[in-house]
């Protein structure tokens, strides 16, 4: 069962700070490092070093990055990452036990903690994960078998994620797209990384944009539910947007992100 870390950066400009990061990151097996650089006037070249792999792309955007990765990916099991995160030592051996253990998982969500006060996310009840609890999922915690991704030609919609217009939802479109397919989801709650102390690159709020958002990642995932997903998280998660929106315009700009994937 051999394992790589899908991981996207930015800017990286030579090998010493390729490896650096490789080094910050704790990576102790084998690696696939998506660097975008779009305003390099000069690509830095592919750089191998043993196990860990660097490719170089003036393309922009999360989702394109997890893509290329994921389509230079051979191992068996990958693992998507962050460059502001670092693994436990053992996250290999964790990852192991948690396929050995569920054989039928084609996606296993593991406990990733954070610095960052504000971005904690609970840990899942061990087992299979609903179509909802995948919503409490971060891409960070993500791993899956690679066969079973390439077999159903699932691939981040770059049309989601930082990087592009709308910003956030990629890993919940996956998700939704691998339940789509028929594949099983697990969570295993066990630590394999903590992410670092750092402001969220693209969450500005909830204001209007994020709500339209929100409602074209709800309509993307679902086009029948949408509604009612709008809907629950309207009511989910009122206390912390209230005091910037009314419920009602918020849901009147969730409807407006249809229009936008139209």
């Amino acid at each position: 069962m051999d394992i790589e870390v899908l991981i996207s950066t930015m800017n990286i400009n030579s090998k010493k700070q390729y490896e650096k990061l490789i080094d910050k990151m704790n990576i102790k097996g084998s690696s696939i490092v998506i660097n975008q650089c779009p305003n390099s006037e000069v690509l830095v070249h592919d750089i191998s070093n043993g196990k860990n792999k660097l490719f170089s792309y003036r393309e922009k955007g999360l989702s394109r990055s997890r893509n290329l990765a994921l389509n230079k990916c051979s191992s068996s099991i990958a693992l998507l990452a962050d460059d502001d995160m670092s693994y436990v030592n053992n996250y290999e051996q964790i990852i192991k036990a948690a396929y050995t253990k569920y054989n039928d998982a084609d996606i296993i969500a593991f406990f990733v903690s954070s610095d960052n006060p504000n971005n904690v996310k609970p840990k899942l009840k061990e087992g299979k994960v609903s179509a909802l609890k995948t919503f409490k999922i971060q891409s960070v915690q993500l791993s899956f078998k690679v066969e079973s991704i390439k077999k159903y030609n699932i691939i981040f919609d770059d049309r989601f994620g930082a990087g592009s217009s709308l910003y956030m939802g990629e890993e919940n479109i996956f998700l939704s797209d691998c339940i789509r397919s028929g594949l099983k989801i697990y969570s295993y709650p066990i630590e394999i990384a903590r992410l670092d102390n750092r402001e969220s690159t693209w969450f500005k709020g909830y204001d209007e944009e994020y709500f339209i958002i929100k409602g074209a990642c709800f309509y993307r995932i679902s086009k029948f539910w949408w509604l009612l997903l709008c809907l629950q998280f309207i009511i989910r998660k009122r206390k912390e947007y209230k005091e910037k929106i009314s419920s009602f315009r918020a849901l009147r700009k969730m409807i407006e992100g249809k229009g936008v994937l139209k």
